[in-house]
């Protein structure tokens, strides 16, 4: 057909369609920019938006506002702002941040507003969520009391987690905090928790060093990392929290069980502190806003665990807080405090001795308590926090060369003992059949004889002997959390075989340097005679 012909058949067509529009005036409403600086804008001529409103500029930055006052818009950049100047237009959407949630971010690294960090394609997710929700209602909620287990010995054992409780992480810079939380995400390898890892404002290089260790150690297909890179902008660097929370809360609401981590939540209040003093919010305590405590309080009341009627599902949040010089008191550390569950605060002296994990008993607690510790714990941990608080006593009194009896002297020597199993390396998180094994150990007296050395030896053994003796046994307590009579005698009786084996061992080590030979050389003394 010609380009004639073409043209005859369209204009009907045209013709048709012109005839049939009808304009209708479109309300738009259309603000201008009047000062930008620091990530912070100042908007001029939005006078219906509201707070925490999406704005977008011409240039296709995006912000939120923060401060409404009677002529003018305070605003915090998200994304974009580069090429953005005084005078630009800007454009209420009459919304509020939205990011994708579900399936397809499992496994994925992700940035605030849910654009893919990794190499992996985009994400099309079929649901979006607003990044601040209302906690859920107290008649929502469901007693917490399963266990959540990190495979840290000294928090399974004494200071229990459970699914939907609030703990705090509290310590100063380089004790260990990411740490814990990164071998509690690992630890749910054998589990059906989904892990969620804020990160606010960390480096890149942590940031990479942790995701790389996940995905050597853990289940990276059942974790989602939400990235706010110290590079970031402070608008995005501050909706991390919530970003993620709005992630981990969708598996939550299908009855899944969540953890999450907030790394750290002392950075987000300093973020918050200078988005305010930009904004020009009246400083309180230590210049933060005095909102901060609610601030905190309603992100971390999100944290749940729901009632079977809501599905059953938990989210437990692990935030993070960094102290400077140990001190508890200061003002974000006392408010984190007060809204969590309890905190695992890491010593400082405790780290550079060595004690890895740095735990404080005495300073840290749990106040869901026992109740949601396994069952298999029962008995055996209950006494032991009680006993290991005696011993750290004891010990001050007896690096002053105080004489003492054959009864604190068995009390240092259990104390001992307990200090070394409570010590373990990063990245190792242990099974609840092994943690249980342990605690067998010190509970029938069988690690008396042990030296520091034979225990940590024993407790690198434990598990192949445990493999290799009675998978069953080990299995069945991994599913259960439940230690019956049938199972402690099978526990026992590996445990006592590696006892025998390393004190064997010990005792042949000690001919053989008597002999002034080898220790490999102390079992071919027949061969030799």
């Amino acid at each position: 057909m010609s380009l004639d012909g073409d043209l005859k058949a369209w204009l009907p067509l045209a013709e048709k369609r012109a005839r049939s529009f009808r304009p209708e005036p479109r309300l738009e409403h259309i603000g201008s920019v009047t000062k930008i600086g620091d990530g912070v804008v100042t908007v001029e001529g939005l006078p219906g938006a509201k707070l925490d409103e999406l704005l977008a500029f011409d240039d296709g930055s995006k912000a939120i506002v923060l401060r409404v006052d009677e002529s003018a818009l305070g605003c915090v950049l998200l994304a974009g702002g580069e090429d953005l100047r005084a005078g630009a237009r800007v454009q209420g959407t009459g919304d509020v941040l939205k990011v994708p949630v579900g399936e397809p971010l499992l496994g994925r690294i992700v940035d605030a507003l849910g654009q893919p960090l990794d190499e992996g394609p985009a994400i099309e997710a079929g649901r979006f969520s607003t990044i601040d929700r209302p906690a859920p209602a107290i008649i929502d909620r469901d007693l917490v009391s399963q266990p959540l287990a990190t495979g840290i010995t000294a928090i399974d054992t004494m200071i229990p987690l459970g699914r939907g409780q609030r703990e705090l992480i509290i310590g100063d810079r380089k004790t260990g905090k990411t740490a814990i939380a990164v071998d509690t995400i690992i630890n749910q390898r054998d589990s059906d928790v989904i892990c969620v890892y804020a990160a606010i404002g960390q480096k890149t290089a942590s940031v990479n060093q942790l995701v790389e260790a996940v995905r050597e150690h853990g289940a990276m297909d059942r974790c989602i990392f939400v990235i706010g890179a110290s590079d970031a902008l402070a608008g995005h660097q501050w909706i991390t929290p919530y970003s993620a929370c709005a992630m981990a809360e969708y598996f939550r609401d299908k009855g899944r069980d969540v953890l999450i981590v907030f790394d750290d939540l002392t950075h987000h209040a300093i973020i918050y502190r200078q988005l305010s003093l930009l904004l020009r919010r009246p400083p309180g305590r230590e210049a933060y806003p005095g909102d901060i405590f609610y601030v905190h309080a309603r992100l971390l009341e999100r944290a749940a665990k729901l009632s079977r009627a809501k599905g059953g599902g938990s989210l437990t949040a692990l935030p993070i807080a960094e102290t400077q010089g140990g001190n508890l008191t200061a003002y974000v550390p006392t408010n984190l405090i007060s809204i969590t569950d309890g905190q695992i605060y890491l010593e400082p002296k405790l780290f550079y001795e060595g004690q890895k994990p740095a735990v404080n008993i005495g300073y840290s607690v749990s106040r869901v308590g026992g109740h949601a510790q396994a069952p298999a714990f029962k008995g055996l941990a209950e006494t032991l926090k009680l006993k290991y608080t005696q011993f750290l006593e004891l010990e001050i009194f007896a690096r002053f060369g105080a004489i003492v009896d054959e009864r604190t002297k068995a009390v240092l020597d259990h104390g001992r003992h307990i200090r070394t199993i409570l010590r373990q390396p990063q990245y190792q998180p242990l099974s609840l059949a092994v943690e249980v094994a342990l605690l067998l150990a010190l509970d029938e007296g069988k690690l008396t004889a042990f030296d520091q050395n034979d225990t940590t030896r024993f407790k690198q053994k434990l598990a192949a002997e445990l493999e290799t003796h009675c998978p069953q046994v080990v299995t069945r307590i991994n599913k259960t959390g439940l230690l019956g009579e049938e199972d402690r005698k099978a526990l026992s009786a590996p445990v006592f075989d590696l006892v025998e084996k390393i004190t064997a061992g010990h005792g042949a080590t000690a001919l053989a340097k008597d002999a002034g030979r080898s220790p490999g050389d102390a079992g071919n003394d027949g061969e030799r005679a």
